[in-house]
């Protein structure tokens, strides 16, 4: 059986916890790599979610020219090919070393645009106060709720006093959320989950994330499917 056919829930599946191997799994084209993240090989679909998720970015956290902008889990780089031309810098960091690869490649004709791989369970090689803006886009529900609040408190990490970030997943308590919470419960039996499969959370579940990481002034949208979560690290530690 193919890898592909382990993370799917064929023979003897990967554990989720092997972000990885399972994202490598699953990207090993650009074209397979486009759907586990669109869930569509649509390479217009993904500009128009690109350019969603940066309206809703320069609206909350904004977009400064002089910014360092890291992406969590940037994918394909869907966001450094909006994002590049509107800030000094745009690091996209990935688990997986399809996804790095295929970044790379599509925005290699960018010169401010930098791609790495991370562990999938911390920010290590990103220096402490080296970012002005992190955020982690349609990620979240790929992750356990312990990785979630460790990129959050990564990302207090990373920004420099005043920095922002902002992530997003798919909010249980919403009719959206609630009705896609229960797709996947009908369609999947325990033992044939794939380890990618998509999970909620709560509007308290984040919050509480970025207020024990330090962040403050916290803000949460809830808009349909979505909830969206962002803050700010101090200028001023507490001492």
């Amino acid at each position: 059986m193919s890898e592909l056919g382990r993370v799917l829930g064929g023979g003897a599946a990967l554990p989720r916890h092997r972000y990885r191997d399972v994202w490598n799994a699953v990207s090993i084209t650009e074209s397979d790599a486009i759907m586990s993240v669109l869930g569509a090989r649509d390479e217009e679909g993904l500009r128009v979610a690109a350019q969603e998720t940066l309206d809703r970015l320069k609206r909350t956290v904004g977009i400064r020219a002089d910014d360092v902008v890291l992406d969590i889990g940037c994918g394909v780089g869907r966001m450094g090919g909006v994002l590049a031309p509107l800030c000094r810098r745009w690091i996209g960091v990935d688990v997986a070393d399809n996804m790095v690869r295929h970044a790379a490649r599509r925005l290699s004709h960018a010169s401010n645009v930098e791609v790495r791989r991370i562990s999938g369970y911390d920010l290590s090689g990103i220096a402490s106060r080296s970012v002005d803006l992190a955020y982690c886009t349609v990620v979240f529900m790929h992750l356990d709720e312990w990785d979630r609040f460790k990129y959050v408190s990564e990302g207090y990490r990373v920004l420099r006093p005043g920095g922002r970030m902002f992530v997003d997943n798919v909010n249980l308590v919403s009719d959206e959320g609630w009705a896609f919470f229960v797709e996947h419960v009908e369609s999947y039996s325990p033992s044939s989950r794939p380890p990618h499969i998509s999970k909620t959370s709560t509007p308290d579940e984040m919050r509480t994330y970025f207020q024990r990481a330090g962040f403050t002034d916290i803000v949460q949208e809830s808009q349909g499917l979505w909830i969206t979560t962002y803050g700010r690290r101090p200028e001023e530690e507490p001492s």
